[in-house]
């Protein structure tokens, strides 16, 4: 079987600013802050969704549609942390923070950001973290919603 497994193989920086979204530098990247290790493991959401543009006319018999605009439904669930290092999401992703999200996929976590790579850049805002309800058996969670302001670019590529 040749599945891709995803484990270990998604990595999520945060930048305050990039010098291009369609193709952020090995360097800023590999500068930037990983929050990789703050993500619980089902808690990177990033879910597009396609409008769609109706196209009928009085004359359709037909309900036809063209596609529209994309809409993206963006949050991170995190840790608590219990060092400074470990709670610097909390402190740097508050409420109006803005910055750009970049994922990368498919990519051992250990490996630098390379020219060539495929990235997903979403230049975002911050909304109001949320702390999650305490759980038996689960460490403490809070999750960060996180709305696009400008064109996100899922196909972006490290320079």
């Amino acid at each position: 079987m040749s599945d891709l497994i995803s484990d270990g193989l998604t990595k999520v920086v945060w930048c305050a600013s990039l010098s291009s979204q369609s193709a952020p530098t090995a360097a800023e990247l590999n500068a930037a802050p990983d929050y990789t290790t703050r993500i619980t493991p089902d808690g990177l959401k990033v879910d597009p969704t396609t409008a769609g543009v109706d196209t009928g006319s009085l004359a359709s018999t037909t309900d036809t549609e063209e596609v529209g605009r994309v809409k993206w439904d963006l949050e991170i669930t995190f840790k608590v942390g219990s060092t400074p290092t470990e709670q610097l999401p909390y402190t740097t992703l508050t409420r109006g923070t803005h910055g750009y999200l970049v994922v990368r996929r498919d990519v051992p976590v250990a490996t630098a950001f390379a020219a060539g790579q495929a990235v997903e850049v979403y230049p975002v805002a911050c909304g109001q973290r949320a702390r999650k309800s305490p759980a038996a058996n689960e460490v403490a969670k809070y999750a960060v919603p996180m709305k696009v302001f400008a064109e996100a670019i899922p196909d972006a590529v490290v320079a």
